[in-house]
């Protein structure tokens, strides 16, 4: 199954709240990725096999820029997440794993383990965001761009492995304040006027620069790695129909935006390595 339409069907089921019928995972244990964003929360339910099994997401106010600020929130917000995830599903859900975008402060990403682990799951790994990304997409080679909603995260890739990664704090915060200076709108009015499909091309006009601004940040730190030729972009912030076309006049690079790019990264996430013995 190609990555769009796994993408694709991964919406319908957070969407719907449905669960893919049981006789396709029930025998085999579930992995679930815990991505804690700036925007959202998103819990990734995957089979044995990295197949989708059930989702759900969360507005996001308790981490900022890769920093969990409200901890007991964070937590709260998981555990619910978990536990109506178990029900839809019909089973506890034991091992999670987790991601950060590149360059966190350690101690940043030891607290985003301790809500996993705070939250009633085993913490299987922590990995970086656009590293999580590439792993779900299956890119080897090239560059992977994680446009959250308070950064703007880069990994280079070569044969499988990642050689470099960058972070920045730009991203989707960034469009809304800028959105609500130019409106006069409170931010939480200009969040919901960004992310209404109606308004697409009055907010692109409007956000764009900030658009330049991460692909000239993706641009600045390709220029020691010019044998990347392409960027795959994910995250909740690239979903602007026009956002491909600024980034490829700015970088000079062929730029690939999957469907549904704000679920790329937990899906990626939930992709880790089970353990002999994991049920």
């Amino acid at each position: 199954m190609s990555t769009d339409r796994t993408l694709r069907d991964f919406a319908e089921l957070i969407r719907s709240g449905s669960v893919v019928p049981a006789e396709a995972w029930a025998k085999g244990p579930l992995k679930v990725g815990v991505d804690l964003g700036t925007a959202n929360l998103v819990l990734a339910v995957l089979d044995a096999s990295n197949r989708p099994v059930a989702g759900i997401t969360h507005h996001s106010t308790v981490v900022r820029d890769g920093i969990v600020v409200d901890y007991i929130g964070a937590v709260r917000a998981v555990t619910a997440m978990k536990a109506e995830l178990e029900k839809r599903i019909g089973r506890p859900l034991l091992k999670a794993a987790a991601a950060i975008p590149p360059g966190v402060h350690p101690g940043s990403t030891k607290a985003i383990g301790n809500v996993v682990e705070a939250a009633d799951f085993e913490l299987a790994e922590i990995v970086d965001e656009p590293a999580a990304a590439a792993r779900f997409l299956g890119v080897s080679d090239g560059a992977v761009v994680d446009v959250g909603g308070g950064t703007t995260g880069i990994s280079v890739l070569k044969d499988g492995k990642v050689l470099a990664s960058f972070d920045e704090a730009t991203g989707g915060t960034h469009m809304t304040l800028v959105l609500a200076g130019a409106r006069g709108l409170p931010f939480d009015e200009a969040e919901a006027e960004k992310l209404d499909p109606a308004n697409e091309r009055m907010v692109f006009a409007v956000v764009r620069p900030v658009v330049e601004k991460m692909a000239s940040i993706v641009e600045r730190f390709l220029r020691a790695h010019p044998d990347v030729d392409t960027v795959h972009v994910v995250g909740g912030a690239c979903t602007f129909s026009e956002f491909e076309s600024v980034f490829a006049k700015q970088t000079g690079r062929r730029i690939v935006k999957p469907a549904e790019p704000l679920l790329v990264t937990p899906l990626g996430i939930a992709m880790f390595p089970l353990a002999t013995g994991d049920k």
